[in-house]
């Protein structure tokens, strides 16, 4: 076990964004969870965000296990509800349609080049995010603005200024996560209090500042996505795709860079889970995928338990 009480415990937990790729990230926390973690701060962006959320408020209802049971159903409502496909019809549903009756990894390629080609009003004429729904199914605002709540902090990205914006427990609410999980290609930006934002992992992924005033003895970082990838892209795509998982990766490097010394860092990687899957599998909400990330989470977890 890594806290030192079923309290406050002195650990804060960082979840990176990576849109379905979060579901390596749900593996890991939840066997955590399992094995009696708590938690006073957690900080997110994107679908690390939206884990960071459900936890703080499940935590207030149940504990360890009521964070467990909060964060397994958001992701179960995820892999039943086929959010990408809920988007009306527009380009991506035929692009979609078409390339995947060639396969399943040609469809995901067909996806990608559809993001590239049209602009967000083709793709999603009425601006839906699917996401939205189903926050409004499970947020429960009152419980993490609770003074019992663990400090959460989620991150966004300002369009105009390119800064990183953190919102925390009384300013979260269901724009504040659509804005820091939201993919510009495919929606449009999330307007709050007269300002729009784009999904926090290009200027924060996640934030740690907030979460080290004051400094915990613990900080747990759970990343969604891989450091190191073998092998040379050469395909455009690819070569894009791998642009864009380095800079994602750029503001967390700066940050941990000045980690004060006395926290103690446990960082988790992802990269025996996630090397082996294309950048775009980010958007594959299929129950097979997101249950083999899930269980990929768990091993992590589990060994890194075992080697403390």
């Amino acid at each position: 076990m890594l806290s030192r009480s079923p309290a406050r415990s002195g650990t804060a937990l960082a979840l990176q964004g990576g849109g379905a790729h979060g579901a390596f990230t749900w593996g890991v926390l939840d066997r955590l969870l399992e094995d009696g973690l708590s938690f006073d701060a957690v900080t997110g962006v994107s679908s690390g965000a939206m884990i960071a959320a459900m936890a703080v408020q499940g935590m207030v209802h149940g504990g360890p296990q009521g964070a467990r049971e909060m964060v397994s159903m958001f992701w179960s409502k995820v892999m039943e509800g086929n959010l990408f496909g809920s988007i009306p019809a527009s380009p991506l549903d035929w692009m979609w349609d078409t390339t995947r009756a060639l396969s399943q990894d040609f469809a995901w390629t067909g996806l990608t080049q559809a993001l590239r080609l049209f602009d967000p009003a083709h793709l999603n004429p009425m601006g839906q995010n699917p996401l939205e729904n189903l926050l409004r199914e499970l947020l429960d605002v009152e419980a993490i603005c609770s003074p019992s709540a663990a400090r959460l902090y989620v991150g966004a990205t300002d369009v105009e200024s390119g800064e990183s914006v953190v919102f925390s427990n009384s300013q979260t609410g269901i724009q504040e996560l659509l804005a820091s999980a939201c993919i510009p290609m495919m929606f449009p930006s999330v307007k709050i209090k007269g300002r729009h934002y784009w999904d926090g992992g290009y200027s924060c992924n996640p934030p740690l500042a907030p979460v080290l005033t004051p400094l915990p003895e613990h900080l747990i970082l759970i990343r969604a996505q891989p450091r190191q990838r073998q092998g040379v892209p050469s395909s455009t795509a690819d070569i894009v795709h791998r642009l864009h998982e380095i800079a994602f990766q750029a503001p967390l490097s700066a940050e941990l860079s000045m980690l004060p010394r006395q926290v103690k860092l446990l960082d988790i990687p992802a990269d025996d889970a996630l090397a082996q899957h294309p950048l775009n599998s980010k958007l594959n909400t299929d129950r097979s995928f997101l249950e083999q990330l899930f269980a990929a989470g768990r091993k992590a977890a589990t060994a890194v338990l075992r080697a403390r």
